[in-house]
């Protein structure tokens, strides 16, 4: 293999150049640094943006690097050929990035056709700023081919995901190399041009793979479907070094790791649209903290699906986290029928999650969060609003928002969960059936001659709207006399999921409001500083049942203390007894 290294100065950016088959070629733009604050970049070991070269009857440039390579990357290539004999410039996906290197090499061969999918059309059409440039765009399509003479006919495949819209893979049959792009690819800089160590490589691949690929698996699971038919001997990616020796185990990983994300037990939904690339930038930082927790991630870019796939996610998932971008003081068109998608269809138990990034004012992240709060939709975080491009520091709270995101779903499907039914054996039917109506738990305070006392209940619903009331059912040893006759005051206090301080009233000893932070509330019961709510009622009828009795009381006022907070429930397995 003949390999040359254009390096000015040791250990400063430099592109390598390798013999790597018949007429082919690949030049490797090298930073030894981080090249960008993006999370896939955080491993901190620098990276290499690959370029191909196939020289044959016809010359093809396949992905010149983006612009912090652009003039090295230039000198380089004209060492190689003359830029005024190059056909093809082949460009398997196109970002803001990459732009200025394609102007400047657009510009020194003008003759050379840019062969690209329709999605990236508009993105090259805005730089290539002369009209006869334009002229020269050619759009392939899925399985169209490129003759280039002496058996190099290139096929491509159409490989689109949320994050690639218009992504291209590229088969050579003469070199049996497939250009894979962003796939099989890791984020390290080395000399080695194949994966001879391979071995070494396992985790730089798997953090790039969970970065890049994790939360669109099925779009992955589709690419992998399109590349098996294929006999390719080499793997020629985007980044890092070319598969030859570990061709067949990477690929094997590539399909475990994709199911081992769709088994997860908790999945959310992640809309967004991006018009710069900062909004998706964000959304990738906060997949990456979902995905560290356990979660399987489903990105949707709304710009590429249609409302039926919108909703079917959206039914399926425990949580969604919509982002975007404000354009002219809105939400993007895309953005505002997945919300009313989301409001028509998710239920009010989902987890929910805002962010954009914005320009001037971020109108559209208001409006999805007023939106999602009128319709009574907890939240997983703080929204998240971002001015421009989001900075290192930005990108981590991003990542800890999806951390944090993922400890509220798991608790609050938790709650949710219902508590493993016993057998007929053991209970009767009609006892199972019972048991499953639940209640709030809460503790009813009162007060008689300056004495507090606090029983725990949960058998307690909202009765009326106007006025609004509660009906409470309660038993004689359960302070009945102190709420048995019409104007006798109490207060419910609702308590909050995860919180301990149920165990103080569940034997309604004396010192139930030990080491119990309170307050007193203006009909003189206590108020427990760290219940979820609290309400406060005056009796206006009571009802003899059973063995309980039903008092109907109006709420006088109320509060909520924790505004994001979880109302704790009693389950129970039989409806015969507590």
């Amino acid at each position: 293999m003949k390999q040359t290294t254009i390096q000015p100065t040791a250990k400063k950016r430099d592109v390598q150049v390798a013999e790597i088959a018949t007429n082919t070629q690949v030049l490797r733009s090298r930073t030894w640094d981080r090249l960008k604050f993006e999370v896939e970049y955080s491993r901190q070991k620098g990276t290499t943006s690959n370029s191909y070269l196939i020289q044959a009857d016809k010359i093809a440039l396949i992905d010149p690097p983006g612009q912090s390579f652009t003039q090295i990357y230039l000198d380089t290539l004209e060492q190689q050929l003359d830029l005024k004999k190059l056909d093809y410039i082949i460009l398997q996906h196109v970002n803001p990035n990459r732009l200025a290197t394609i102007q400047a090499l657009a510009g020194q061969a003008p003759q050379a056709k840019i062969i690209c999918s329709k999605p990236a059309v508009n993105a090259l059409k805005g730089a290539l700023m002369f009209p006869q440039r334009r002229s020269r765009i050619q759009v392939v399509r899925d399985n169209d081919t490129l003759d280039l003479g002496q058996g190099h006919q290139l096929k491509f495949i159409s490989v689109t995901t949320p994050r690639w819209v218009d992504g291209l893979c590229t088969y050579d049959p003469q070199s049996k190399i497939l250009y894979t792009d962003k796939f099989f690819g890791a984020h390290l800089c080395d000399d080695s041009i194949f994966d001879d160590h391979w071995k070494q490589l396992g985790i730089d691949r798997r953090f790039y793979f969970d970065c890049l690929h994790a939360s669109q698996t099925k779009q992955l699971e589709a690419a992998l479907a399109k590349f098996a038919p294929l006999t390719a001997k080499v793997y020629a990616p985007a980044h890092g070094s070319l598969v030859r020796y570990s061709l067949s185990r990477f690929s094997y990983d590539y399909q475990q790791w994709c199911q081992e994300k769709t088994a997860q037990e908790f999945k959310v939904v992640l809309l967004y649209a991006s018009a710069y690339g900062s909004t998706a930038t964000i959304a990738n930082a906060i997949a990456h903290g979902l995905i560290q927790s356990g979660v399987a991630v489903e990105s949707i870019n709304c710009e590429l699906v249609t409302s039926e796939e919108i909703t079917t996610a959206i039914q399926a998932c425990d949580g969604f986290i919509i982002g975007s971008p404000t354009l002219g003081g809105h939400a993007p068109t895309q953005i505002q029928t997945a919300l009313g998608i989301v409001l028509a269809t998710a239920a009010k138990t989902k987890l929910a999650g805002v962010f954009g990034s914005y320009g001037w004012s971020g109108e559209a992240i208001a409006m999805l969060e007023n939106k999602l709060k009128d319709a009574h939709y907890s939240f997983g975080f703080e929204p998240i609003r971002v001015r421009f491009s989001p900075t290192t520091a930005i990108l981590k709270e991003c990542i800890q928002a999806g951390q944090e995101f993922t400890q509220r779903l798991k608790k609050s499907k938790k709650l949710r969960s219902p508590r493993q039914a016993v057998t007929e054996i053991q209970i009767d039917r009609t006892e199972q059936a019972v048991g499953r109506i639940v209640g709030s738990i809460c503790v009813l305070t009162t007060c008689q001659d300056n004495n507090h006392r606090g029983v725990l209940t949960s058998w307690v619903s909202q009765a009326t709207f106007n006025p609004p009331g509660v009906m409470v059912a309660v038993a004689e040893s359960q302070n009945m006399d102190l709420i048995s006759n019409p104007g006798d005051k109490f207060v419910l206090n609702i308590l909050e999921e995860g919180r301990t301080i149920r165990r103080n009233f569940s034997n309604q000893s004396s010192d139930s409001f030990y080491n119990v932070t309170t307050k007193t509330a203006t009909n003189g019961c206590l108020i427990i500083e760290e219940a979820l709510a609290n309400v406060e009622c005056t009796v206006h009828s009571r009802l003899p049942s059973g063995d309980r009795t039903l008092i109907y009381a109006v709420v006088d006022q109320g509060e909520v203390s924790e505004l994001n907070g979880i109302t704790a429930i009693q389950h129970r397995k039989s409806g015969s007894h507590y």
